[in-house]
């Protein structure tokens, strides 16, 4: 435990500006950040008497080493800089939401030629309108079935939509009316971006248009006496009626606003978010998060504002944002998101109406979620420290083992060799820390060879980055804290980070576990052990878990250790494994299929997939592209006449393809000009 005097900066070294700071521990990687208008009297708070610190803080101070800032111009520049370090250094002091689940959008992929509507997950791509999040995907199907009837947008695949076009026949949904079968030419590119346009307009909340310009067009086809016509714009009518039915309306004058509630206890905090849109509630998420470090309402508010606006921008960000209480710095996070949206947002606490009613309920859903989440814990966490204290006395281990490391190999019959490594840290799957390894040493199969590689290499990586972090000093480090060089306004981009050894980022090895588990039995359980004893490494403990009978073996031990089939340690133990052998067998498969898909255009040097994928598609076939000349292979845009030559080179001197023959006929199958089978 460190004194926090001992890296304490000397009196009149801290700027009285604004910036963001950096705590980091004995291993220089960076335990805390935070930002303040003025550093001097912010840092000033962390080095008082440590019995007037909250104990997070406390706890925080001690653990640190050194501590850092960077000055910046404005409060914007420190809360921008702020998000940007927490998400590169995963301080473990400071607060970061977990979603709960992967929610789904309804996405609209603008970027295509034709736009496609369909259930996205996952990070967010460049040129996608997204609306949602949604609760659940059957809730985004049923609205899109519905509004398909008067926006009849694309919902194929690229596969499904290329066959059609091919085969000059659409799909069901063209044949039924919910597709206007773009794929064969019965709308232009244009007609169909008008309907993907309009669709997303009356997602967005612009809902009133369109019913009444349909209401029209049916009252004037009945009064021409066209009744089918008037009866299908009436059930369109009705079909856009029920889609918005399905949200309620919230807010009578068609607001777009986002409420954020905050439920929170001692230690942990729950936040809801609504998106109201159009005024109605088009989406909701939550979070939850374990308060490691001091901070009131205003600061989780704060928190979750970085984390749900840190990586968007234009209308993701909408013009008003209800929160419970108001961050710190208001004017600074207000400015922030005017920047994000590109024109001003309102960033309050509702007073009264309607705002403040639906905000009871963002608060109760916020409430529900904190209990549901507690309980799941309660008897979560009870199971685990039962499972780690079993698992310790079967193995005889002095204490629980916290962070288990499980190893993995996977090939097929002795091809594409790969291992895995997966990290449970309490219990709980850490995947951040997960690893994957191609093996180097040798060819073939051989899975105690290659178990004795892998640990090698990994344990290897560990006593480097620990001589590197200087663990292995003899001599204490200074105990002197030197700042980091104050960055200006204009002096420098505050803003950069260039990796350096000790720029404070999570390592990747750096972490020993107090316990490897290997998946299989004797033969690679000595392996593993054989490797750590030749890199001198004695204080992790080895065991292994075989898939026939379950037992688990130590090193030297003649005998298995048989755990009850019953035991929560056992259970722990197979997931472990179980999830060692997911990601390595995932590993395996995709590397394989990289392999089979390989193309003699990839020992082109220089050739990225792109120009790859313009010569396809300019000859139709890698046939044609072979048979073709440099001077027509210049004729692809970006490919020049050296590049050109390169391609040429590199087809001529492969091997030809052995032809594929039909089992079932003894046909030969040749290969049509467009680069197809028949």
């Amino acid at each position: 435990m460190a004194d926090p005097s001992s890296y304490r900066p000397k009196p009149g070294q801290i700027p009285d500006s604004p910036g963001v700071y950096k705590f980091r521990d004995e291993h220089r990687r960076v335990i805390y950040v935070g930002k303040a208008k003025s550093l001097r009297q912010r840092l000033a708070n962390y080095f008082q008497d440590l019995a007037n610190l909250h104990p997070r803080t406390r706890t925080m101070v001690t653990t640190a080493a050194s501590v850092e800032w960077t000055v910046v111009a404005t409060e914007v520049e420190a809360l921008q800089l702020e998000y940007s370090w927490i998400k590169e250094f995963d301080p473990r002091f400071n607060v970061k939401y977990r979603d709960d689940k992967s929610y789904p959008y309804l996405a609209v992929t603008l970027n295509e030629e034709f736009p496609r509507v369909q259930v996205m997950r996952g990070a967010k791509k460049k040129g996608v309108r997204y609306f949602g999040p949604y609760g659940h995907a059957w809730a985004i199907r049923e609205t899109v079935d519905l509004m398909l009837r008067v926006f009849p947008v694309r919902t194929c695949s690229a596969g499904v939509f290329k066959n059609a076009t091919r085969t000059g026949r659409p799909c069901l949904l063209g044949y039924i009316g919910k597709c206007s079968a773009p794929c064969v030419g019965r709308v232009t590119p244009e007609e169909h971006r008008e309907l993907a346009d309009g669709f997303c307009d009356f997602m967005a909340g612009r809902t009133g248009t369109y019913i009444r310009r349909l209401e029209k067009d049916m009252m004037a086809a009945a009064e021409e006496m066209e009744y089918e016509r008037a009866a299908r714009l009436r059930d369109d009518v009705e079909a856009l009626k029920r889609a918005m039915e399905k949200s309620a309306v919230v807010l009578a004058d068609a607001t777009d606003a986002d409420l954020i509630a905050v439920a929170e206890d001692e230690l942990e905090a729950a936040v809801q978010i609504f998106h109201v849109r159009g005024g109605r509630v088009r989406g909701q998420r939550g979070w939850v998060t374990d308060k490691v470090e001091a901070v009131d309402t205003s600061g989780l508010v704060e928190h979750a504002l970085q984390q749900l606006y840190g990586e968007e921008t234009g209308d993701s960000v909408p013009k008003e944002v209800l929160v419970p209480a108001l961050p710190e710095d208001p004017e600074a996070v207000s400015q922030w998101l005017a920047d994000r949206r590109g024109s001003q947002v309102s960033l309050r606490i509702p007073q009264r109406g309607d705002k403040k009613d639906l905000m009871v309920t963002v608060q109760r859903n916020a409430q529900q979620a904190l209990g549901l989440h507690k309980t799941k814990r309660a008897s979560d966490l009870t199971t685990r420290s039962r499972a780690l204290e079993e698992i310790a006395e079967a193995l005889g281990l002095d204490t629980a083992p916290l962070r288990i490391e499980c190893f993995d190999i996977s090939h097929l019959q002795g091809d594409d060799v790969v291992a895995s490594m997966v990290v449970f840290e309490d219990g709980l799957a850490r995947k951040s820390e997960y690893r994957r390894f191609q093996i180097k040493g040798f060819e073939g199969q051989d899975d105690v060879r290659s178990m004795h590689e892998v640990i090698g290499r990994r344990f290897r990586r560990y006593l480097q980055e620990k001589e590197q972090t200087g663990e292995w000093e003899e001599s204490p480090a200074p105990s002197g804290a030197v700042p980091a060089p104050e960055t200006a306004a204009g002096d420098g981009d505050p803003f950069d980070n260039e990796p350096r050894e000790d720029d404070g980022r999570p390592k990747r090895f750096a972490y020993p576990p107090q316990l490897v588990v290997v998946d299989g039995g004797q033969p690679q359980v000595a392996a593993a052990k054989r490797a750590l004893d030749e890199l001198g490494i004695d204080d992790i403990a080895v065991c292994g878990l075989a898939k026939r009978l379950e037992e688990v073996w130590l090193p030297d031990d003649d005998d298995p250790v048989v755990l009850p089939r019953s035991s929560e340690g056992l259970y722990l133990l197979q997931r472990v494994r179980d999830e060692a052998h997911r990601f390595a067998i995932t590993y395996q498969r995709a590397k394989r299929a990289k392999r089979i898909r390989s193309s003699p255009l990839d020992a082109v040097a220089g050739l990225g997939e792109t120009r790859k994928q313009a010569l396809i598609k300019h000859f139709g076939s890698v046939k044609k592209l072979k048979q073709a000349t440099i001077d027509e292979i210049c004729e692809v845009p970006g490919i020049g006449r050296r590049t050109a030559e390169s391609v040429a080179v590199a087809l001529a001197s492969t091997t030809p393809a052995a032809p594929a023959v039909n089992t079932a006929t003894g046909e030969i199958i040749e290969e049509d000009d467009g680069g197809s089978t028949t």
